[in-house]
């Protein structure tokens, strides 16, 4: 079997397509990542402001 340089280029463009492939489900992943953090982070801190409210006006109500 012959190599020719065509088809060294038809490989190097499939190692090319695969890697960018590859490179393109992991960033689609991080994203996903980074928004389901980002709503836990948000519901936390939602949590946190209302019962920091509770206790404030639980101190102004024993004042």
């Amino acid at each position: 079997m012959s190599d020719t340089s065509a088809d060294r280029i038809e490989r190097a463009l499939a190692r090319i397509e695969a890697a960018a492939a590859a490179r393109a489900f992991s960033t689609e992943r991080l994203a996903r990542r980074h928004a389901t953090l980002r709503a836990r982070i948000e519901d936390a801190v939602t949590t946190l402001d209302a019962l920091i409210a509770r206790e404030r006006a639980a101190a102004e109500e024993e004042d």
